[in-house]
């Protein structure tokens, strides 16, 4: 068995071959990976919808290709683009098509995300949902409806841009649940119904997705599921934040831990999905202040992009994000000024040179990653499913293989007895956790 070398000075980002991997044929070449970022404008925020300048938006999104990145995620505001139920505003959608043809312009495709809903620590809400007018979002009637209605007018506005990835229902819409509670029956059909709508305008080809944060895989009864992430829409998000369940402050901002969280998130949300080969999008990771001191940064974004470029199911890789948060903009957690490749005044940063560089080699690498021959069996229920987290025994034990030079992948408990799928991903020996 090989094990990996640790160091501050050398993070963890690549194993030898070992016994028990799978060869791939040499002429087989390395799936197309996409690399982008999620676009935070850099004048103003998202706060820049209000007076939306497109030659603002030409010189952020002229930066961003400038680092060999094909993608952008964007966001508009809900309540800008739905001000009330029955209303969706043509100017505000027509913004959105402005932004997406600009970034045609200079070479980058776009995912766009509906309803926004919950960005960095704010959440927007239409007047309509709120206060004497309250409906929860995810359980009433009309608000399900009002939401399906925005989500059918995006597709029909964007469908026809042949640089539209697709169309995602929001972001991180599990973050609203505090203040619209809601089970894991209607989750399913608020997605389901959502989904449908986002659907309807997109072409063949074009993804519907949804997104999740960390709580929908690790949450002990969160009512969004694993099973909902892995198995409705065209691809699997995750966002394996290192704050999440303290995993950066727990283990050390060099840690393999650390460094192979993303690679980690992907194989677990790969276990979950009913296809064996479900893409999985490693849709929103960074490097936030303090858990990851700015030092290590570049470091940490190297090792990410490489040991998640090895997950056979990966689709691609979505910075967050693209432009700190101007000091000016009041109330934000101190982390979020400080997540963007460019600074507030629009300069490349350390990490966007490393993002950069990763990027070119990945893309000059000549074979496509071994499937995984070992897997780690999981075994947990929806109120146990903290295992899985960061600090629980099954993340540990995992990670543990990890440091010994094995590229364990994960399979559910309820799986590991089916010799047809285990044949299907490859998988020829199973660990159980002690």
């Amino acid at each position: 068995m090989v094990v990996d070398t640790f160091s501050e000075d050398k993070p963890h980002s690549e194993d030898p071959p070992r016994p028990g991997d799978r060869p791939r044929p040499e002429e087989d070449p390395i799936p197309t990976l996409r690399f982008g970022v999620n676009y935070t404008p850099r004048r103003g925020w998202f706060h820049s919808w209000h007076d939306f300048e497109p030659e603002h938006a030409r010189e952020d999104l002229t930066q961003i290709a400038g680092l060999g990145l094909d993608h952008i995620r964007v966001f508009h505001l809900w309540p800008l683009l739905q001000p009330n139920r029955t209303l969706i505003r043509t100017s505000a959608v027509d913004q959105l098509v402005r932004l997406v043809d600009i970034a045609a312009e200079v070479g980058l495709d776009v995912m766009v995300d509906g309803v926004q809903g919950h960005l960095s620590s704010f959440d927007f809400y239409p007047e309509w949902t709120r206060s004497w007018h309250h409906r929860n979002v995810f359980t009433d009637p009309q608000a399900i409806e009002a939401q399906a209605r925005l989500l059918r007018a995006l597709g029909h506005a964007l469908a026809d841009r042949p640089n539209l990835i697709g169309l995602q229902l929001g972001n991180e819409l599990n973050n609203l649940v505090e203040h619209n509670p809601v089970t894991v029956e209607e989750v399913d059909h608020y997605l389901d119904t959502l989904l449908a709508a986002a659907e309807e305008g997109l072409r063949e080809g074009q993804l519907a997705t949804h997104s999740a944060y960390d709580a929908a895989w690790y949450g002990d009864d969160h009512p969004f599921t694993p099973e909902a992430s892995a198995r409705k829409g065209h691809v699997t998000t995750v966002h394996p934040w290192v704050f999440s369940a303290d995993c950066a402050r727990r283990y050390g901002p060099r840690s393999p831990e650390v460094l192979h969280l993303a690679e980690y998130g992907t194989e677990l949300a790969t276990a979950y999905a009913t296809d064996p080969a479900r893409p999985v999008w490693v849709q929103e990771t960074g490097a936030p202040e303090p858990h990851i001191p700015a030092p290590d940064a570049p470091g940490f974004a190297r090792a990410t992009l490489r040991n998640a470029a090895r997950c056979t199911t990966l689709w691609g890789v979505t910075w967050w994000c693209s432009h700190d948060v101007d000091r000016s903009l009041a109330d934000y957690p101190e982390l979020e000024y400080t997540l963007g490749l460019f600074d507030s005044a629009g300069r490349r940063k350390p990490i966007a040179e490393a993002l950069a560089e990763t990027i070119t080699e990945l893309r000059s690498e000549p074979v496509a990653p071994r499937p995984r021959s070992t897997a780690l069996v999981l075994d947990c229920t929806p109120a146990t499913r903290s295992v899985s987290g960061p600090g629980g025994e099954y993340f540990e034990e995992w990670m543990r293989l990890r440091k010994e030079g094995v590229r364990p992948a994960v399979v559910l408990a309820q799986r590991a007895e089916d010799e047809d799928y285990l044949s299907a991903r490859g998988i020829e020996e199973l660990i159980r956790t002690p």
